[in-house]
């Protein structure tokens, strides 16, 4: 949630309960408190969604997401801390409470406007912003968990509030920390709280904001800190709900304190409400009310503070029957078998599913903001491209077995990020049947059942949700991630009457590709420009791959989920590389990398695709829609960055940003050397990576791509 100003309070106004402490030092002392034999080491609860940012540090993010990369940061952080030993338990988001839709909501509208900055960006200059328009690949919060679990980590989805989950795990196993960023951590009773935003992970030093320090600063008991959370304002209680009773409470603070406390109007703030709350409670009758009853409010506002601080009441600890949490019935229960409904929040639980417990649990479904451009009319959002999908993932968990006799189907409220929807209400859904060839199997068999015949009904299923059944066929014959890839590929075909044969190309060849390469050969590829069109193209791939992990989960998992997963099928960079040289013309053996195997698994993945697509009335026309080459102006780190000085530019500028470049004798011998390269990887069409067109101004342009200097060097003057 996040207490409005606390986290500032404290690092500005209460540096003595800001602590910097050695995580490593810390274990090794904890472990040292234990006599119990034979315990295990000491856990650090880990709040993933907070982390994310963090951890995802790779120099790409606009194209899709380096996702071998990524993998490989994680690998290295989860040893830093168990080679300490640490032992590391993650907690992921698993459900969106309607009492924080509104703030959620809020938070997507934001997100839109910073990347419709984004693509203004890319549009103009022709290359990725840089962190300060920073925003998280398309489904990093879907895929990280899976990412942890394969790295042999403990991850865990929520089912109510991540955070108090989080507080919940963490005070009942006794736990060292709680690693995150989030001020609500220093409102529960529960493990200290450990800042991931002021972690050195070389050192494992962080700071630890001391919840005790923090009450004897301002006056103020632990049990109270919930209700002051809650007055200065939180996910459930808006500034605006408590804002008169914060003034009154500072137009008393500043009367009986008139000098101000540190100079910082925040921290006068939180020292008015927690002198105020410190006055509510005067008797020991009044000590047991959630809300003292001096609190002068209305019916309504009362229940929402009540509510507010009911949520910072962890199990175990006193609490009024008020804050006693029922296990609401699953929405669609009487859809579905009370086997099927247990399955369904075990896997969810234990982060192993995707989609199926919010559908038949909550009856509801959402995404974030995915990496759009609201002013680009060719391609339809990717709410709406997969929708036709989903509604038959609905149908598979809602209808299977029901043989149509259903009168009233069913809805599911979808909450989805996407231009032009305004988020007032979610959009409602109705499933789809999904038709098999054999008479309404149950969604048990399909589930629990055993048996090839079984087995060949949920690859039915499965391919059958994509449109595409007759690929069944290749499965065993071709790596399930290629058979993901493909089927992916031939639904969007479907969808999108806008893909081109080239778009097909660039996903079917870095699908294809990918298998041969390093992370650290994907981290090196260059790209000469950035095309938005390419962006959106990335961002949704990589989403109708978590709609492939959410069928494959309703359909019993024909597949195994790490067939599903983008390091196996997916890389942004390559992608876009990939979509630069086809649309520009590239011969097919250049664009497999000149390895023969890769090209004939391409051509028969494009048959294949064509062939089905075909037969559904979908021909595929060549398009080719060669991005004009922009220059890059950003600062991140080019070929100069990465060289000695001597390399530098004798540049002088002129107006209307030409450039006289002087290049010496060894610049001119790397710039042929730069151009030869261009010319084999783009073949005919390489004049793109130049910024120059002719006579000597061509060296000129190659030494300049090469430097990623600013500014298109397009004069025609001699060298």
């Amino acid at each position: 949630m996040g207490v409005k100003g606390l986290q500032y309070f404290m690092d500005r106004c209460c540096p003595e309960a800001c602590v910097t402490v050695n995580l490593r030092e810390m274990a090794r002392q904890q472990q040292a408190s234990t006599t119990a034999p034979h315990t295990s080491n000491p856990t650090l609860v880990v709040d993933g969604m907070a982390c994310l940012r963090h951890w995802y540090s790779c120099k790409d993010w606009a194209c899709g997401g380096q996702w071998r990369e990524y993998l490989d940061i994680l690998k290295r952080w989860v040893e830093a801390f168990t080679s300490a030993g640490i032992r590391l338990v993650f907690f992921f988001d698993g459900v969106v409470e309607e009492q924080k839709r509104q703030e959620w909501v809020k938070r997507r509208r934001r997100v839109n406007g910073e990347i419709s900055k984004i693509f203004r960006h890319i549009k103009e200059l022709g290359d990725q912003p840089g962190r300060e328009l920073f925003c998280l690949p398309s489904g990093l919060a879907t895929f990280t968990p899976f990412a942890l679990r394969s790295l042999g980590q403990e991850v865990f989805c929520s089912v109510r509030e991540a955070d108090y989950e989080i507080a919940s795990y963490a005070r009942q196993h006794g736990s060292m920390g709680i690693l995150g960023e989030d001020s609500d951590f220093i409102i529960y009773d529960s493990a200290p709280y450990l800042s991931v935003a002021k972690l050195r992970i070389n050192s494992l030093t962080t700071v630890m904001y001391n919840r005790q320090r923090l009450c004897q600063t301002i006056g103020l008991a632990v049990t109270q800190l919930p209700l002051l959370a809650c007055l200065l304002g939180n996910d459930v209680v808006s500034e605006e709900k408590m804002r008169d009773v914060r003034n009154n409470a500072m137009a008393a603070y500043r009367k009986n304190s008139p000098a101000p406390y540190y100079g910082a109007p925040q921290g006068q703030v939180v020292l008015a409400v927690s002198q105020l709350v410190s006055s509510l409670w005067s008797t020991e009758d009044e000590e047991t009310e959630l809300v003292p009853q001096s609190l002068d409010l209305s019916a309504p506002r009362r229940e929402l503070l009540k509510k507010g601080v009911c949520l910072y009441t962890l199990p175990g600890q006193k609490r009024p029957e008020l804050c006693e949490i029922s296990s609401l019935p699953s929405a669609f229960e009487k859809y579905v078998s009370p086997e099927i409904l247990k399955a369904c929040r075990e896997k969810h639980a234990a982060a192993e599913g995707f989609m199926v417990y919010t559908v038949l649990c909550v009856g509801v479904t959402e995404c974030s903001n995915t990496l759009e451009d609201e002013e680009d009319t060719e391609l339809v959002p990717q709410a709406l491209v997969y929708k036709p999908c989903r509604q038959l993932i609905y149908g598979l968990l809602l209808l299977l077995g029901h043989d149509g006799r259903i009168v009233d189907p069913p809805a599911i409220r979808e909450w989805f990020v996407f231009p032009g929807n305004p988020l007032k209400e979610p959009d409602i859904v109705l499933p789809l049947p999904v038709s098999l060839p054999c008479d309404q199997p149950s969604l048990d068999l399909l589930w629990f059942s055993t048996g090839p015949d079984v087995s060949a009904l949920r690859l039915t299923a499965f391919l059958t949700i994509f449109g595409c059944p007759e690929f069944s066929e290749l499965y065993g014959v071709i790596e399930d991630a290629l058979l993901a890839a493909l089927c992916l590929v031939t639904y969007l075909v479907l969808q999108v009457q806008t893909l081109s044969l080239e778009d097909v190309d660039s996903y079917l060849s870095q699908a294809v590709c990918l298998r041969l390469k390093s992370s650290q050969e994907l981290q090196q590829i260059e790209l000469p420009f950035f095309s938005s069109r390419a962006v959106q193209l990335g961002s949704l791939y990589v989403r109708g791959l978590s709609h492939l992990l959410g069928a494959n989960c309703a359909s019993g998992c024909p597949l195994p989920s790490t067939a599903l997963m983008p390091w196996h099928s997916f890389d942004g960079r390559l992608f876009h590389s990939k979509y630069l040289l086809a649309h520009s013309g590239t011969e097919k053996a250049e664009l497999l990398d000149h390895d023969s195997s890769s090209l004939s698994l391409f051509l028969q993945l494009r048959e294949k695709l064509t062939e089905t697509c075909s037969k559904r009335g979908r021909v595929l026309q060549s398009r080719p829609n060669a991005p004009q080459s922009r220059p890059k102006t950003t600062t991140q780190t080019g070929y100069r960055d990465r060289h000695s000085e001597q390399w530098r530019l004798d540049r002088k500028t002129g107006r209307g940003g030409r450039h006289a470049v002087r290049l010496k004798p060894f610049q001119l011998l790397s710039a042929l050397r730069y151009m030869l390269t261009c010319s084999t990887r783009l073949g005919s069409q390489w004049w793109y990576v130049l910024e120059g067109k002719r006579g000597d101004d061509g060296w000129a342009s190659a030494w300049t791509g090469m430097e990623g200097a600013r500014g298109r060097n397009r004069s025609s003057k001699r060298i």
